[in-house]
Formats: C-alpha cells, structure tokens, sequence
C-alpha cells in the first residue's frame, strides 16, 4: 500500500506545533527553581504561549486565502524556529515569556490551516482516518516536545534543550515543504470580512458550540494535568529529575496506535455515547492520580493521556464535518476556544494548586470533565 505523503506531511505539521508547544513543560520545576519563582509564575510560559495561539488563530483562513495553505504552513514553520533559538539566550521570566508568546503567535498558521486542508482534500468518509493520523503526529509532537528537552537539559542544559527543539523543528519544516502538495480543493473564503461573518454564523451553530466548548475542556485538561503533575513528581518522595518528567509523557504514545481506528469506534458506538464513555474514564484516571503510589499516578495518567487525545481527534474531526462552509474560520474559532481553555487550565489550576496543593488540582480536573460529559450529553448528535 504506497505511503499517503499528504497525510504524513499535516501529521508532521502537527508533530511539529506541539513539539513547541509543549517544549517548556518538563523543565517549569527546574526553571522556576533557577529564576527563583513560583509554580504559578512560571507556568506563564504555559500561559501566553496558549494565549497567543487563542488570539491569532481565527484570523488565519483569511491568511491561507491571500498566501495559500501549503505555503502558509511550510512559511509558518520555517519561522517559528527563530523564537526558539532566541529564547536559548533570555535572562529572565519575562523575557523567556515575550519569545513563548511570539512562538505561539507562528502555531496557528501551523496547525488550523493543517487542519482545515484535511478537511477539504480528502473525502467526508476518509476525514476521520486523516484527523487520527494528524492527531497521532500531536501526540507523538507532545511527547517529543516534553521527552527531549528533559534528556537534554539534564545533558547539557536548559537552554541547548531549546536548541534541540529548534532542530527538530527545522527538520520537520523540510519535511513538510518537500512532501504537502498544494491544495487543489481550497475554496478561498473571500477575505477578513468574509471570515469574519463566517465566524458570526459559526458561533450561531448549536452544534459547533458545543463542540467549540469540548476544545476547551480538552486542553483546560491536559495542561492542567501534565503541568502541575510534574511539579507534584518533582517533590518528596518522588524528585523525578527533569528526564524522568519528560518520560512522564510516554503514555502520550499510548494512544497513538488507537488514534487511527476512531472513526471506526464512532461507526460502532455512535459518537455522544463514545465521548461519554472516554469522559468516564477520564474521570476515572484523575482520581486515579491522588493515590500515593506512583504505579496509580502513571496509569492515571496514562488513561488522562489517552482519553484527552482521543476526545481531540473526535472533536476536531466534528468540527471540519460539521461546518458546511468556512472550515478555515470554523477550525479557527476551535483552535481558539481549545486554547483558551489552555490558559484557563494554567491559571485556575495554579490557583488551586496554591489553595489545596495537588489535591485540588485533581478537583478541578475532575469538574472540567463532568461539565464536558453535561454538554455532549445535552448538545451532541448521537
């Protein structure tokens, strides 16, 4: 069977906005530690990279309409390698966080317009298949995006990490340059204020709301989970060191074979009655993570890992079936709901770390979840 070279370059598009994404995660405890600042104050580099991305990524259809998709993401992931490298010379919080916002500022031309061009090039039927194999190169971007840079702080540094992700970066850009074809369905939407009131009608859809709001929680869950898990792992008993938080995100790889067969499951099971059931177990990996041993921390984590994932691939996949019109506007008005939820997620769970320590981030956690599992039950077609 030949190689899908399209699907493995917006995989590899995925593969490499998460890479940046994720990058400063493994390292907040030994950051915080060197800049002398809090958990709350350094998971701001969580924060206004996540709240970049919220900003900017309605507004990067009307973008793919003036350059092109093809060429808005290989340009897009050319450029973010440049605030990567600059940050591997900062001295300080704000500085480190003015370079991670201008990073997230480059993800959005990355991945919705990846996004949104699975939407158009390849069939209804064959968009699941493709959104899980996309969804595979975040998941594997993630990990590699935690994994790497702890093995290489603990090497030689925080800061050659950065450079290291700045590398793989680059490759990846190459990749994609070399192997996405242009776009041969694209509709071009009309402009700014095309999109804009394509925005307007999409925020009118009952069923994209809903689906917008899943996004939120989907990301509110996994940064508030894997950032204050690592700040739980890296004091007594367990002073994980910066490779061991890394390796944390192994079960991030977990549910990359699984992502593939989610429009089967779907098929199956019927989507509402699918995402019900991996909310439930979602919940059930959360609490999970406030026993004491770490063997039920990492399979609670494990299950958080692969529930959020798979509940991402289904919603995304949703969204580019869902809107009849302006999938570029549609995917990036999730993209911005996702990563709002993001920044929520770093926020709201700093506080509650600060109030009740892990133990209320956990509450938090579990909260987001079940007001996921009202919406899809109230909101979702079956």
């Amino acid at each position: 069977m030949p190689i899908d070279l399209r699907a493995f370059a917006v995989a590899t598009a995925g593969f490499s906005s998460f890479v940046n994404l994720y990058c400063p995660q493994a390292l907040l405890p030994l950051l915080a530690g060197e800049f002398h600042v809090g958990p709350g104050e350094i998971s701001t580099l969580m924060t206004v990279g996540t709240a970049a991305i919220a900003l900017t990524a309605p507004f990067t259809g009307a973008l793919a309409d003036v350059v092109g998709r093809k060429r808005l993401i290989a340009a897009a992931m050319f450029a973010v390698v440049v605030p990567t490298v600059i940050m591997t010379f900062v001295g300080t919080v704000p500085q480190l966080a003015f370079w991670r916002f201008a990073q997230g500022l480059l993800l959005p031309p990355i991945f919705t317009v990846a996004v949104a061009y699975i939407g158009d090039e390849w069939p209804g039927s064959d968009v699941p298949r493709v959104a899980g194999l996309y969804m595979m190169g975040t998941s594997i971007g993630g990990f590699t995006g935690r994994f790497i840079p702890g093995v290489v702080t603990d090497a030689f540094g925080w800061r050659a990490a950065f450079d290291a992700v700045a590398l793989i970066s680059l490759a990846a850009a190459i990749v994609v340059a070399l192997t996405l074809t242009p776009e041969q369905r694209f509709v071009r939407s009309g402009g700014l204020f095309i999109s804009l009131r394509q925005m307007l009608r999409h925020l009118r859809d009952p069923r994209l709301i809903a689906t917008f709001a899943i996004g939120f929680g989907v990301l509110f869950n996994f940064i508030a989970t894997f950032t204050y898990v690592s700040f739980h792992l890296a004091a007594a008993p367990y002073l994980f060191s910066p490779t061991l938080l890394g390796a944390l995100f192994f079960t991030y790889l977990v549910s990359s074979p699984l992502l593939p067969w989610v429009g089967r499951a779907i098929a199956i099971f019927g989507r509402r009655r699918f995402v019900l059931g991996l909310i439930a177990l979602w919940i059930v990996g959360a609490l999970l993570m406030l026993a004491a041993p770490l063997a039920f921390i990492l399979a609670g984590l494990t299950l958080c890992a692969v529930c959020g994932m798979v509940c991402q691939t289904v919603a995304t996949g949703y969204v580019t079936m869902t809107a009849a019109e302006g999938r570029s506007s549609a995917v990036g008005l999730y993209a911005s709901f996702y990563y709002i939820g993001g920044s929520a997620g770093a926020f709201l769970t700093g506080l509650a770390w600060t109030l009740a320590g892990w133990n209320g981030c956990v509450a938090t956690i579990v909260a987001m979840q079940t007001i996921m599992a009202i919406i899809v039950a109230l909101a979702w077609e079956g």
